[in-house]
């Protein structure tokens, strides 16, 4: 059976202390890779496979660009994230949907509620239900079905795995990041996950982040189109007040978060950053991302500090700040 890597090869990422006391730990693996995709620093285990899940939505974009998807640089955006849900992202899912003479009929992701909470509010208050259109991968799937469309490729099945799309998914994965997938499942939204090793994660995006937009290959150009949507709209990535969002609009820092504790943070140089936490929790990915741009000196500390209190670290009790979730004794502050 193939499985990622163990507690035993983890190391120590964040720590969550609560009135002076050590709390919680997250352990996990990461990555630190320069723009030609060489590493230059990995805690734990980097080799071992995981399921980047939603992180892999920059190879998932340029797969259907590729395939001949007719996309603004929004929905472009939009086709590479895990949105908010909210009207505008909804709006914007539907637009791409439209163009190619679609609904949300056609989408072959699950209902769900907008990960935005004002947005999920105003469904609820009007009674309506959850709807696939809100899940955070709608816009993928949109894009998906674009290319679908585009290539004249069955619709009903664009999600099996022997699809001519998700083949050309597979194939921009095992270009980009020179690895082959060590097993393939399926992701919450439906579409194929494969498992990739952490480096070669964090080795793909530099790629993506670094690609020649006069590239003589689609490939590339498609590559910097998907980079450089991501950062004229940031918006269209996560949402307003959450944190792809955040660090995208005031770093310049591409980032990525994918389900299970994944995340991959590409600086304006390329330098990127990959990591897993083990037990799958979110709450401390963001910041061991910059953590590890900080220690590249690509990001500067006073600028992380500026955002940290928008990025929801307070540990509280009783209504008042007791404590915060810090970065962990293993995540080292400055390379050797």
């Amino acid at each position: 059976m193939i499985e990622t890597f163990s507690a035993a090869s983890a190391v120590e990422l964040a720590v969550v202390e609560r009135s002076g006391f050590v709390e919680s730990r997250h352990v996990g693996s990461a990555v630190l890779v320069d723009p030609e995709g060489e590493v230059v620093l990995a805690l734990g285990d980097a080799s071992t496979p995981i399921f980047p899940r939603s992180t892999l939505k920059f190879f998932q974009a340029i797969a259907s660009l590729n395939s001949g998807a007719v996309l603004t640089e929004e929905q472009v955006a939009i086709a590479a994230a895990s949105h908010g849900g909210t009207a505008r992202h909804v709006a914007l899912v539907r637009e791409i949907l439209a163009s190619v003479g679609l609904d949300d009929r056609a989408l072959g992701c699950p209902p769900d509620w907008p990960l935005d909470r004002a947005a999920r509010d105003q469904l609820v208050r009007a009674g309506e239900q959850k709807q696939p259109v809100c899940m955070n991968c709608s816009g993928k799937h949109a894009a998906m079905l674009a290319a679908c469309v585009a290539q004249g490729w069955p619709l009903e099945s664009y999600l099996d795995p022997e699809h001519p799309l998700q083949q050309q998914v597979r194939e921009v994965i095992e270009r980009l990041t020179t690895e082959r997938p060590a097993a393939s499942g399926v992701d919450g939204c439906g579409a194929p996950v494969h498992a990739i090793s952490l480096t070669a994660l964090a080795r793909g995006v530099a790629r993506v982040r670094t690609a020649n937009p006069s590239s003589p290959f689609a490939l590339f150009r498609n590559a910097s189109r998907v980079a450089q949507a991501m950062l004229a709209h940031p918006w269209a990535v996560d949402g307003p007040g959450r944190p792809n969002t955040i660090v995208i609009e005031e770093l310049g820092v591409i980032a990525k978060t994918g389900a299970e504790g994944v995340i991959v943070m590409a600086a304006e140089d390329g330098t990127t950053a990959a990591v897993k936490i083990l037990d799958g929790s979110p709450r401390a990915l963001t910041l061991v991302g910059l953590q590890l741009l900080v220690t590249a000196g690509k990001v500067a500390v006073a600028d992380v500090q500026a955002l940290v209190p928008r990025l929801e670290l307070e540990v509280f009790g009783r209504g008042a700040q007791v404590g915060a979730i810090r970065i962990g004794k293993d995540v080292p502050l400055t390379l050797a």
